[in-house]
């Protein structure tokens, strides 16, 4: 499995960008995806987590609130929406898919197969 980040950039305290990640095969039935983000000088964080089912696991407290996933199964994409975005949040940004379940993969960073990150700088 394949998975492609896009969406990313720069952008200002307080704006909006919206992530995609497309899978080359099916997410229908076996794969939790989840969202990661690796900041400068720190280690990968899990951010948000659906289950096949759409269920969503929650990682990092800091954004909470601001940042919404869902997921496409029919076109095998998932989609990060970040609002209110802060400096903090600047970093390379990873989709993953996963089969041991969406809170693990949020809570303990598992996952079988991850994307090659896209940028997200927000500045001040």
């Amino acid at each position: 499995l394949q998975l492609v980040e896009s969406g990313g950039g720069s952008v200002q305290v307080g704006g909006s960008l919206r992530l995609s990640c497309k899978a080359s095969g099916s997410l229908s039935d076996y794969y939790a995806i989840g969202w990661f983000r690796q900041a400068p000088g720190k280690e990968r964080e899990g951010l948000l987590c659906t289950s096949s089912s759409g269920g969503v696991a929650h990682g990092v407290d800091s954004v909470e609130g601001r940042f919404t996933t869902s997921r496409d199964n029919a076109k095998n994409t998932v989609f990060l929406q970040m609002n209110s975005l802060e400096p903090e949040d600047t970093g390379i940004y990873y989709c993953a898919a996963g089969t041991l379940g969406a809170e693990v993969m949020c809570t303990m960073g598992t996952a079988d197969f991850w994307g090659q990150g896209t940028q997200v700088t927000v500045s001040s």
